[in-house]
């Protein structure tokens, strides 16, 4: 009896311990849910999980496989509490243990426009076909799958006389796949990335970050058995594809238009002009990058994306916004030995930002570690400085380079234009 007693003294002590440890898990996920709401956080941008209360048991499962933190447990159920951070990659939606997640586009209050396509992945335009991010699909596995499938179906058009059977836009995980299935049955394509790199969204996922959760089947590589792999294996991964095939990638190629040209098109690109008999569209929703339009953006020194803070110890930095993306830029900066760190911005006061994130720039402002110039804007940028007017005037700033972030211009009126149709989705898959 006494040895009973101490196994049920010991059990209602762990029980005490785990209620008390959930106890307090799902009151620091309330607390954040209502900071999110407030900061105006709350609408995820993409693709997010939607969660079956019903269902479910709020075993966190899906918290704990959320390398973003977007899901918390509150009143005993998984929720989204942060749904400005989930990027859609469904990680949540693969760890749940009694299929209680469904992945959607838009919610109630917020519409997504996703472009109407048609099983064989073509748009209601003939010859033009959508696979990936922008056709409403933002898991690697099944965005590669469809980049893989719609070169199939678009080989049977005809040929016709043009410069390519495929112009393919885009070289993220879609287009990736679809280059190598085009290139496997010998098609003449053109893969075009408007960035210098490949990778899509992934590449731009924070470092160490888990990019890919389910074997995905590439052309000429065959299933690539990876399950839970952080973005640099997979992107070393991607690489190596591309060197071992011979893929021909054209970087920094951005298309501008696309023109109907008999039973064909022309595409137009910051490079030149392309006829080919179909395009297939495989980039991402988040867009051309925002430029500043002022003398010297194109330098190379200018990039739109904070990728690695490491690369910028040393140096003088700029970064330019507003938002969460520039507040996190300029701090991680900030962090790095020997770089200085400048944030612009052309209003008078930061809002709609993380409440984490204004009190973590307030103490670098405090600690001198960044400067902030509000109501301030870049005039130039030259090859060792910026100028930026501000209220007192314009001033001259060392520099070795500038950080961009200032949203991205959406592909949506481009593709209006072309005649693609697109349907608005509040909270649907």
């Amino acid at each position: 009896m006494q040895y009973i007693g101490l196994y049920l003294g010991l059990l209602v002590a762990v029980w005490w311990l785990y209620v008390s440890r959930q106890r307090r898990m799902q009151r620091a996920h309330a607390q954040q849910l209502q900071q999110t709401v407030a900061a105006g956080l709350a609408e995820p941008a993409s693709l997010h999980p939607v969660v079956d209360p019903q269902r479910c048991l709020g075993s966190a499962s899906c918290v704990k496989a959320c390398p973003e933190q977007a899901l918390g447990i509150v009143d005993g159920k998984a929720v989204l509490v942060n749904g400005a951070a989930c990027i859609g990659h469904g990680a949540c939606k693969a760890a749940c243990p009694v299929d209680g997640i469904t992945l959607v586009f838009g919610t109630a209050k917020r519409g997504i426009d996703i472009p109407q396509v048609s099983p064989t992945f073509e748009s209601n335009v003939p010859g033009i076909f959508i696979a990936g991010e922008l056709g409403g699909m933002g898991l690697i596995r099944k965005a590669a799958e469809q980049g893989r499938q719609a070169i199939e179906h678009l080989r049977a058009r005809k040929r016709g006389d043009f410069e390519h059977d495929v112009v393919i836009v885009g070289c993220g995980p879609a287009g990736l796949s679809a280059g190598l299935a085009a290139l496997q049955h010998r098609l003449r394509y053109r893969l075009i990335e408007q960035e210098s790199s490949l990778g899509g969204a992934v590449f731009h996922y924070p470092r160490n970050k888990i990019a890919m959760t389910a074997p995905v089947k590439l052309a000429l590589v065959g299933k690539v058995r990876f399950g839970e792999v952080q973005k640099e294996k997979l992107l070393d991964f991607w690489n190596g594809v591309v060197r071992k095939t011979g893929l021909a990638i054209q970087f920094r190629e951005c298309m501008e238009a696309v023109e109907r040209d008999g039973d064909g098109f022309i595409v137009r690109t910051n490079q030149g002009r392309h006829r080919t008999r179909s395009v297939l569209l495989a980039m991402g929703r988040r867009g051309t990058p925002r430029k500043l339009e002022v003398p010297g953006e194109e330098s190379p020194k200018v990039v739109y994306r904070l990728i690695d803070p490491a690369q910028y110890d040393g140096q003088a930095v700029l970064v330019v916004g507003g938002g969460d993306s520039a507040l996190e830029a300029a701090l991680a900066l900030a962090e790095r030995p020997g770089t200085t760190v400048t944030l612009s911005y052309r209003s008078a006061a930061f809002a709609r930002v993380k409440q984490k994130n204004r009190e973590a720039l307030e103490q670098a402002q405090r600690g001198k570690r960044l400067r902030v110039e509000l109501e301030s804007t870049v005039e130039a940028i030259e090859p060792d400085s910026v100028q930026l007017k501000t209220a007192a005037g314009v001033t001259r700033l060392r520099n070795h380079a500038v950080v961009v972030c200032a949203g991205g211009l959406l592909p949506t009126p481009l593709l209006q234009k072309i005649g693609i149709l697109f349907e608005t989705k509040h909270g649907r898959a």
